[in-house]
């Protein structure tokens, strides 16, 4: 299901930079960065916090390793990474 408020319902900076994001990268902003900056106190700050400890926390593997298995994950789900 696809939120509409997550498009229209943004504040102004964060409505600019997925315009200055999707004219770069000339694709739309990934919905999880929009969801993020929608409501960070209710999911951003905990899903970045979240991100951080199982990207670059103590682990056997290395920071790269851990890159590729997230970029890995992506391609199998069919989600641009």
């Amino acid at each position: 299901m696809r939120l509409r408020v997550l498009d229209d319902g943004q504040r102004f900076v964060p409505r600019w930079m997925f315009k200055m994001m999707a004219a770069v990268s000339r694709r739309p902003a990934p919905d999880v960065l929009k969801v993020f900056m929608y409501r960070p106190g209710f999911f951003g700050q905990a899903f970045a916090g979240l991100t951080q400890d199982a990207m670059r926390g103590p682990s056997t593997w290395s920071v790269g390793q851990r890159e590729l298995f997230a970029a890995y994950t992506s391609r199998l789900n069919q989600c641009p990474f």
